[in-house]
């Protein structure tokens, strides 16, 4: 099921078949791998002191996220595990973007947690860091050794879990965000934007950033980590090029997905509300935080159930004190993917949209349940009323998903608006414009709250919709 999702333990396979005809999807332990090292970079000001690292932190539950935490300066991610979710973390699986310190690990291990997985490079003490690798009796080593300890002596299961991607699914990753709304947009608005060339030279700076952050570029010191952390078995070939070669895989792919929602002149996810000033809507960083939750849903998107289209959604809420959680005042509502209803094998429901299957009877849309609808079933923590919550959709909220947003309580929706007033044969999108009690925020270029002029010297139409069942006509540029 979708809500990362439904309460299904899956085998720990190595790999999750593809069917034959079926697009290659993230498999769950790569899904929460990706999350756990994209929420690093969790968009806030606060430097942590060098030689503890910045940690990303999933904590599931029955296959199902409820927790996306980074390490703050007072705390690392491991003890905000503790602190936000007590004894409800027995028998959880968390993903660690370092290997945990041995402060943490004590806690999570007392915890009753069922495993402990981390990505194997330089590990949340930093090894790094002031040489340390060199130095047996620096803080580091020490620390690594207690780890080790408490792993040998703790029930819980404490290993790497990198698994290969499913085949092709780089490929099938850059070619479906090369069409995504986000891109597509601003093809369509800006003259000069060349999509082609700017997803190359944009993901090739993205890797760059994220291999000095995630890789570690000389074997021979990987491989003295790697046996300062208990993993000697995996030093020798062919499981450390192995090793290797599915960490590199995994930090292209969370490169790529970044060029979906790139940093581009001024476009960024504003409210046509008169209320709230454009400028309002940048300074804070809420843009920063709003492309950060945008892409936890792109990732998502990529273990649909969809053959046509993936989907995914996160919710996101402002409590009302700063924590102690490197998200600051933001917390994990839930999170989802469209798919098939839990327990459901593949093709007991039709798999075909209306333009591969004329038969209305024989078409998806009955049975698919869209990304949005997965994230609120599965939820992990309520909607508060008196508290700012918001909705991060890949994709515009169709007809069906909007009154469910809107009755939850959600106070924010932040999504693309390519489909808004379309009318397909089994599905819609008339509703979104004329939506109230919730605010809009779609992906444009910042307006001039008095002309309606664009920052990048275009006025952009807003589609209209159609009063016929045909596409509505995309945005044109007036001069």
């Amino acid at each position: 099921g979708g809500g990362d999702g439904g309460g299904r333990r899956q085998a720990s396979s190595q790999t999750e078949a593809v069917v034959k005809g079926q697009n290659p999807r993230l498999s769950k332990v790569n899904l929460f791998t990706l999350l756990s090292l994209w929420m690093e970079l969790f968009p806030n000001n606060e430097q942590n002191e060098t030689e503890v690292r910045k940690t990303g932190l999933v904590v599931v539950q029955n296959s199902k996220v409820i927790g996306l935490h980074c390490s703050s300066p007072d705390l690392h991610a491991g003890q905000i595990a503790v602190v936000k979710h007590g004894a409800k973390l027995k028998d959880c699986d968390l993903y660690f973007s370092r290997k945990p310190c041995s402060t943490c690990l004590k806690m999570i291990v007392n915890a009753g947690v069922n495993q402990v997985s981390y990505w194997p490079a330089d590990p949340e003490m930093s090894l790094i860091e002031h040489n340390a690798l060199n130095d047996s009796c620096s803080d580091a080593k020490l620390d690594a050794k207690a780890v080790e300890r408490l792993k040998s002596n703790s029930r819980a299961r404490v290993c790497v879990l990198v698994q290969p991607l499913a085949y092709n699914m780089l490929q099938f990753v850059e070619e479906t965000l090369q069409k995504c709304g986000f891109l597509q947009y601003l093809a369509d608005t800006d003259p000069h934007f060349k999509l082609e060339d700017f997803f190359t030279e944009y993901r090739k700076n993205k890797l760059k950033e994220f291999e000095e952050l995630y890789l570690i570029s000389n074997e021979d010191v990987h491989k003295d980590i790697l046996k300062t952390l208990g993993l000697e078995n995996l030093c020798d070939d062919p499981y450390f090029t192995n090793l290797r070669h599915k960490m590199k895989e995994l930090v292209i792919l969370l490169a790529t997905v970044n060029c979906s929602i790139p940093k581009y002149g001024t476009v960024g996810f504003y409210c046509a509300d008169k209320e709230i000033p454009p400028e309002g809507q940048d300074n804070t960083g809420i843009q920063e935080i709003a492309r950060h939750c945008m892409l936890q849903a792109q990732l998502l998107a990529y273990r649909t159930e969809d053959q046509k289209i993936g989907v995914g959604a996160v919710i996101w809420a402002e409590g009302k004190s700063r924590t102690c959680d490197g998200t600051g005042t933001m917390y994990l509502i839930g999170c989802g993917y469209n798919a098939y209803p839990v327990g459901s094998k593949y093709a007991d429901f039709p798999q075909m949209d209306d333009k591969q299957q004329k038969d209305r009877e024989a078409r998806k849309y009955r049975y698919i349940i869209h990304a949005e609808q997965n994230a609120l079933t599965f939820r992990c923590q309520d909607i508060k009323e008196d508290e700012k919550t918001m909705i991060f959709v890949t994709k515009c909220p169709c007809d069906e998903c909007l009154p469910l947003i809107k009755g939850s309580g959600i106070k924010q929706i932040y999504t693309g608006d390519l489909d808004v007033g379309k009318v397909k044969p089994d599905i819609s999108y008339q509703k979104f414009s004329g939506l109230q009690g919730v605010r809009k925020f779609t992906w444009q270029w910042m307006p001039d709250p008095h002309t309606g002029i664009v920052e990048n010297g275009f006025l952009i139409k807003r589609p209209v919709e159609s009063s016929d069942d045909k596409l509505h006509e995309r945005k044109k540029l007036c001069f």
